[in-house]
């Protein structure tokens, strides 16, 4: 995640995948993004191939809405449709916890050229996602012959552009954290970009009224 949508600590496991997914546009992105170019122009959403859906599934047309009157949040839900353009890619990962985020494929594959990757609002995009898929039902059927989904299935949904929900029956844990200094397989430390900041918290709190060498 970017530094003001920094991707959070989580311990958790993959629960379920979801091929060809939808994309229900967090409050947080709405309040902060969305709804800034709303009171700007109606039209933004069309723009972005977002639509914009009450509580009961019914499509609203944002002229028909005065958007100057809302500051914090809107009465509505901001979607935007599968397909290959979606901002998940074809394949989203889920995993129980609060932060709504989630690892997924994405429509930006260029992307992950990019030597700095602190771009998304908190997500993660895996870059050998379909590796991933593969291995997670692999290890379903390991462990769980007779209820896990078999690859080839999970290749014609991609083939198809099928929007299908793939429960892993045998969840595999998930564990993001942050890390600015590693050991490579020489045993050399490696020093990463402290995107975060984290860094300079711990030597203000370490180096305080000390001179710093």
């Amino acid at each position: 995640g970017k530094p003001t949508t920094r991707t959070p600590i989580i311990t958790s496991s993959i629960s379920d995948m979801v091929t060809y997914p939808k994309w229900t546009i967090p409050e947080s992105i709405i309040k902060k993004e969305i709804l800034p170019e709303l009171k700007k122009d109606a039209g933004y959403l069309a723009k972005k191939g977002y639509s914009l859906v009450d509580d009961d599934g019914n499509e609203i047309d944002p002229y028909k809405v005065k958007w100057a009157k809302y500051v914090d949040e809107i009465p509505y839900k901001v979607v935007q449709g599968s397909g290959d353009d979606n901002a998940l890619g074809v394949l989203k990962f889920n995993f129980p916890n609060k932060y709504s985020v989630y690892l997924h494929d994405t429509n930006q594959r260029y992307l992950f050229s990019s030597k700095t990757r602190a771009l998304s609002h908190g997500c993660v995009r895996v870059q050998a996602w379909e590796d991933l898929a593969k291995f997670i039902l692999r290890n379903d059927s390991l462990n769980s012959a007779k209820n896990a989904v078999p690859i080839d299935s999970l290749e014609n949904w991609l083939i198809t552009k099928q929007k299908k929900y793939i429960p892993v029956r045998k969840p595999i844990p998930l564990f993001i954290r942050y890390f600015t200094t590693d050991v490579d397989d020489k045993g050399k430390l490696v020093f990463y970009d402290d995107v975060y900041g984290e860094d300079g918290k711990i030597r203000e709190k370490l180096f305080t009224d000390k001179p710093f060498l």
